[in-house]
């Protein structure tokens, strides 16, 4: 015991010592609010779970949250529908209320379900209507779709007019499955002995138009970890495989059960250290038209703070399933092999039904595309993940990760060559707020994120947070974001980019086009800040600090002066000015051979004599100065 407990401590020392060298850089390049009422829906009292859905062919948002679902589009509120039932006689009080928790476009209708009073219900609206009264076409019982409450675990997913849902069919959170549950093709369940106080993440069909028959729906979920030992986490990630075309099994093994469901451990670690990131938190797939080039991106925590992002290839992930052996089984493989799609899966032989029934994990681990590292670690608590495709001026496509932090923000990454930079970190809401959801827009290049207070759209072409200059533009490393005559701008046809190093030389090379004065803030302080300063009075030199990859200094009389860092701030304090203090002070950053002047000041004597109670007064504010510039440091540490 005393060994194993060694070995934790020892995994745990190893990984926060490994995050302060590993993450020290990955810290994101600018600080940007983004707090503009256009881009934001506030509610009229806080909400605790918020679901998101975009309609096929308008692109518009439907939001889910207490008693109603709201129709938006780039001008606003289009409908709000509001669905109370509440004939449950489990609620009193807020628990009666409505929390929107499914909402899906099924066949010809708007299907949302809600826990209705912990009684969860679903509503097929028929939302080309204009009469209201008829809106509702139908309402059914959502027990298995629908939580009972909003804290409890649950996901819908539909695939060609079928509901696949998991969700509790009992109040007190038990029985908690992934179902096929209305549509076209017969309910189906899981047999329970599969899985283990599993949390349910995500679930995506990889669509094959030449082979409909062997398309597969995959289920990311995390279980209890059968390993009981001190040292295993006590949760591990999995992904699961149906086919869509299951039909169950004859009367005498699994009738009305999945006959294809396989599992497989999610494997994502720090491979050389045997640090593993064991427990889901999201996933986003980049679907492909050729399914097998289709990717992954899963966010993963772990027992040591720290988050990671391993990217997975469709492809090598289904070749687990296809050709591992079964866990702890040890006799010949029957024909057809279990997990495979067959147009009637009731007509499936015993013994392939046996080993689904009762060994349904693979061997084999599905590793990332990188077997060694993780995409990008980080000592940020990130809960959600989406992830976008930018061609950009070079033509190529490259990946941006959106990952929203615990707090609220929402980290900007380009992934490269393997590497993750991260663009930037913008804050969406005044103070501290957990995200609820989050839906990527990719057409128009928007992300949609719900907190408890507040709907907010993020900008991903927000390019005028690096519009003073070409260099800053090239520097952001943004692929949305080009520079052109008219600045930098999300039109980079022709534009001034260099994704790949984010080196600004090219802006030389290519003769960077001179942005039209109209529109433009000088990237350089056209005047120098004048202040008169008698000798021996404190002073102190503040310059605001653009981007957290630079590094800052002050120069003086051909000096180059080191500043003391705040999160916003360069600081420069002189204790007690000498006549060798006055003059002109430059604060300049310098980031990849590139040097930007960004605040100047000149420095003066009084002409005036200074008189005894002047003298007193220059005490007097010694000591005030210096104790500000003391706490101004000690706020950062």
């Amino acid at each position: 015991m005393d060994t194993d407990m060694k070995l934790v401590s020892k995994s745990l020392l190893f990984g926060s010592c490994f995050l302060s060298v590993f993450c020290s850089w990955a810290i994101p390049r600018l600080t940007l609010r983004q707090d503009d009422s256009r881009h934001q829906i506030i509610y009229n009292r806080n909400v605790s779970h918020t679901v998101f859905c975009l309609r096929n062919g308008s692109g518009n948002l439907l939001l889910g949250k207490l008693n109603s679902v709201l129709e938006l589009n780039d001008d606003g509120v289009l409908e709000n529908f509001t669905l109370t039932d509440n004939r449950g006689d489990f609620c009193d009080g807020s628990s009666c209320e409505n929390v929107i928790t499914v909402i899906e476009e099924l066949q010809d209708w708007l299907f949302v379900c809600g826990t209705n009073g912990k009684q969860p219900m679903c509503w097929k609206l028929d939302s080309r209507k204009n009469n209201r009264s008829s809106l509702v076409v139908e309402i059914i019982d959502g027990s298995g779709i629908s939580p009972y409450t909003d804290s409890q675990n649950s996901l819908s997913l539909v695939v060609d007019g079928d509901l696949y849902a998991a969700a509790p069919l009992y109040l007190e959170g038990t029985s908690l499955q992934f179902r096929r549950q209305a549509g076209n093709r017969n309910k189906l369940w899981m047999y329970d002995p599969w899985i283990t106080e599993p949390t349910f993440v995500s679930a995506f069909v990889a669509n094959r138009p030449e082979d409909p028959m062997n398309e597969k729906i995959y289920v990311l979920f995390r279980e209890k970890n059968s390993d009981n030992s001190p040292e295993a986490d006590p949760w591990i990630s999995r992904v699961a495989r149906v086919c869509k075309v299951d039909k169950g099994g004859p009367k005498i093994s699994l009738q009305y059960i999945w006959t294809s469901f396989l599992k497989a451990r999610l494997v994502c670690a720090i491979r050389g250290e045997s640090l593993y990131f064991n427990r889901l938190q999201d996933i986003f797939v980049l679907h492909s038209d050729d399914w097998k080039k289709s990717r992954v991106y899963a966010l993963f925590s772990s027992s040591w703070n720290a988050t990671a992002v391993c990217v997975y290839s469709l492809a090598e992930l289904d070749d687990v399933f296809e050709n591992s052996s079964f866990k702890e089984y040890n006799e010949d493989i029957p024909n057809p092999r279990p997990g495979t799609c067959v147009m009637d899966s009731r007509s499936l032989p015993i013994h392939t039904l046996h080993i689904v029934r009762n060994y349904p994990e693979m061997t084999d681990w599905v590793h990332p595309i990188q077997k060694h590292d993780p995409l990008y670690i980080s000592n940020n608590n990130y809960t959600k993940i989406a992830v976008d495709k930018v061609q950009a001026s070079d033509e190529n496509i490259y990946s941006v990760l959106l990952l929203a932090t615990d707090t609220g923000t929402i980290h900007k990454i380009l992934e490269h060559d393997s590497k993750a930079f991260i663009i930037s970190e913008t804050s969406l809401c005044n103070g501290s707020a957990p995200v609820l959801s989050m839906k990527l827009h990719s057409e128009k290049r928007k992300l949609f994120v719900g907190y408890p207070g507040q709907m907010s759209v993020l900008d991903l072409r927000r390019c005028q947070d690096y519009n003073t200059s070409c260099e800053d533009c090239v520097l952001a490393r943004d692929p949305y974001c080009a520079w052109t005559e008219n600045g930098c701008t999300s039109n980079i046809k022709g534009g001034i980019q260099n994704i790949a190093t984010g080196e600004p030389h090219v802006c030389s090379i290519n003769s960077a086009p001179k942005r039209l004065k109209r529109d433009v803030p000088s990237s350089f302080p056209t005047h120098p800040i004048v202040h008169t300063v008698p000798k021996g009075f404190p002073f102190y030199l503040s310059c605001p600090i653009d981007s957290h990859h630079a590094t800052y200094s002050w120069e003086h009389r051909r000096e180059s002066k080191p500043c003391q860092r705040t999160q916003s701030d360069c600081l420069y304090l002189i204790p007690a000015v000498s006549a060798h203090d006055y003059g002109t002070y430059s604060c300049v950053s310098r980031e990849r051979n590139y040097n930007k002047m960004v605040k100047v000041y000149e420095l003066h004597g009084p002409t005036e004599p200074r008189t005894p109670s002047r003298a007193f007064k220059l005490t007097a504010q010694k000591v005030i100065l210096l104790a500000v510039f003391t706490a101004l440091i000690f706020s950062v540490h």
